[in-house]
């Protein structure tokens, strides 16, 4: 009878842990600190009903912001925007104890418990930050030259190890795109395939997200999507055997949240003529979610990029949502972030997003910031 009696109270605890408004508090229940543990997504539906809407919408944006500690800018955007990510480039990092202080400070002054995403580019090569504090990994095409994919492994792991040790969570790499430059492991998408699975693997034995990108593939682009719109003309029937090759054998390990995946900027002709794929339904809906089946996070390039602005800030924000995206990046100037935001809270408010669509996209994050804190809790 005991144990009867502890079973119910335990469904009963559970349910009222998703029916009571706690703010935006982990329980202990949540946290595994009481006797009914809950599952991860029995928590992450418990964290997502006591969201307002406005707190919704911040989970789907990461920011970039200014100087190298804790500010009033920075601080006013975590509170008031209630963003899920921020992004930090070399203007952030000076010393490495300004950057554990920094990271600190960033965790402690988010809104509302789910981990903040802290993230950074530590590609190798040519893409690396704080050269100065962290010796950086080798280019990805020296990695893919040695012939030996077990390198990524250790490469990322190593990688993940020190930077989490800094205080990121996060690191957009590795890059899966094939060819082009030192970016890529190769220009053959079997061998990039190869290395790209063992870095993914090396990153999630450390605890860390990673980052595949930037889907469909940046290879084939002759211009540089910072700059200005960039178009690829390849045929489907060479993307699917080339450029997408090294996402869809990630995909299948059926591990979506220990990766991301980022879309480019880039206009793909034999899929969405009309639009780059980090607004297009076509590549993030059709191809991405419904033909590859991928359940995880995507996220967009940074929507400051030149081949991006075709839309004012507060729209491109909706139009990625709209498109398939869920996490929508803008890393330099609060203005344009602000717009973004307050673009994506009036379409929520309007009808034009509905709630069920935006819950989509927060479970998403929410399931890989659990599952960060579970690891860490090992």
């Amino acid at each position: 009878m005991k144990r009867k009696s502890s079973l119910c109270f335990c469904v009963l605890f559970a349910a009222l842990l998703v029916l009571t408004g706690c703010g935006g508090a982990l329980t202990q229940a949540e946290k595994g600190g009481a006797a009914c543990k809950l599952t991860q997504e029995e928590r992450t539906d418990a964290i997502l009903a006591r969201m307002t809407p406005a707190e919704k919408i911040g989970q789907l944006l990461m920011i970039g912001v200014h100087g190298t500690e804790m500010d009033a800018d920075s601080r006013f955007m975590l509170s008031e925007y209630a963003v899920g990510g921020v992004i930090l480039f070399d203007r952030n990092l000076e010393t490495a104890d300004g950057v554990r202080r920094f990271t600190k400070a960033l965790q402690e002054a988010r809104h509302g418990e789910p981990p903040l995403l802290i993230a950074i580019d530590e590609e190798g090569g040519m893409v690396v930050r704080m050269a100065d504090i962290l010796p950086p990994p080798p280019a990805q095409s020296e990695l893919g030259e040695s012939g030996d994919p077990v390198l990524a492994r250790k490469w990322a792991k190593e990688t993940a190890r020190q930077l989490r040790a800094f205080g990121f969570n996060l690191n957009f790499a590795p890059v899966a795109d094939v060819g082009g430059d030192s970016r890529c492991y190769s220009d053959d998408a079997e061998t990039v395939a190869a290395f790209v699975c063992e870095a993914v693997d090396g990153y999630a034995e450390e605890n860390m997200l990673c980052t595949l990108k930037h889907f469909p593939g940046l290879g084939k682009g002759e211009a540089d999507t910072h700059l200005d719109t960039v178009i690829v003309q390849a045929d489907r029937e060479t993307l699917e055997a080339e450029d997408i090759v090294p996402f869809r054998a990630m995909m299948d390990t059926g591990k979506p949240e220990r990766f991301f995946i980022m879309t480019s900027h880039i206009t793909y002709t034999a899929v969405d003529n009309d639009r780059p794929a980090s607004l297009s339904p076509v590549v993030m809906t059709s191809l991405l979610r419904e033909e590859l089946g991928w359940q995880g996070v995507i996220v967009t390039d940074d929507f400051e990029m030149g081949a991006a602005k075709i839309f004012p800030f507060e729209e491109l924000g909706v139009r990625a949502i709209e498109a398939g995206a869920d996490l929508v990046l803008v890393c330099h100037e609060y203005e344009h972030q602000q717009a973004v935001y307050n673009g994506l809270l009036k379409a929520l408010q309007s009808g034009r997003l509905s709630e069920k669509r935006v819950d989509e996209s927060v479970r998403r994050i929410l399931r890989a910031k659990l599952l960060l804190e579970d690891n860490a809790a090992k």
